[in-house]
């Protein structure tokens, strides 16, 4: 699996030079793929009145704007080596780096921004503990009532018994059994932290003694993306 990764990096790595030299990049694409000379790359043209056409009542266009260039991959030198990262990561990052710096301005809209940022953080998480808490006791209320009456009805799911709530940390666990549909989901997330852990170490030990810059460039991403898939999977599942 890991092989197939890296003769695909050599593959791409070989396509981005030519036979005479020529760099393959931003505005240079391989000859294959160039228009040929006096044909039109749009030979249809654009829709008439596309380019001006107002937005429709239900869009939203500036704001897919927005979070499409938020999000779009750009490269930043750092300590002499090129890394990517999303365009919003890149701002936030320089932002704090100057703050560091001991600019005045930077360091009051960080601080700003993270005290901002953490007084959200606490109010999605004191909803949720709400939330958690009044489940938990109302279902609690509910079985406690059937057991007096001798009603029936549905087992909850899950059952209250099995959220264990943390008073001193406010922490949240749900232990016990899951559904069907939470246990694939769950497979699912090992079954990729492994595959992401696998690769990384295969990676990382091809890379000692890989020679060529291009490749060496593709395989560090393909590690950086594996380390932070694995970690997004960490925050959901601790085994």
């Amino acid at each position: 699996m890991t092989r197939k990764t890296i003769q695909k990096h050599k593959q791409r790595a070989k396509l981005s030079r030519s036979e005479t030299g020529y760099e393959v990049g931003y505005g240079k694409p391989p000859k294959s793929s160039r228009f040929k000379k006096g044909k039109s790359g749009n030979p249809k043209g654009r829709p008439k009145g596309s380019k001006n056409r107002r937005p429709y009542l239900n869009e939203e266009r500036l704001k897919d704007i927005i979070i499409e260039e938020a999000y779009r991959t750009i490269d930043v030198v750092e300590g002499g080596k090129t890394v990517s990262y999303p365009m919003a990561q890149a701002v936030i990052r320089a932002l704090a780096v100057n703050a560091a710096k001991g600019q005045l301005r930077a360091q009051e809209l960080f601080t700003s921004l993270l005290a901002s940022t953490e007084d959200a953080n606490n109010q999605l998480y004191a909803e949720y503990f709400d939330t958690v808490m009044s489940y938990k006791l109302n279902w609690e209320r509910e079985l406690e009532d059937r057991k007096l009456t001798g009603r029936i009805g549905p087992e909850p799911i899950p059952h209250p018994d099995h959220i264990v709530v943390d008073m001193k940390t406010g922490l949240v666990e749900v232990k016990g059994p899951m559904t069907n549909a939470e246990k694939r989901i769950y497979d699912k997330l090992r079954e990729q932290k492994a595959w992401a852990l696998e690769e990384i170490e295969e990676l990382t030990k091809d890379l000692e003694t890989e020679t060529d810059p291009a490749i060496r460039k593709l395989m560090e991403d393909d590690i950086r993306r594996d380390t932070e898939l694995v970690e997004r999977i960490s925050r959901v599942i601790t085994d």
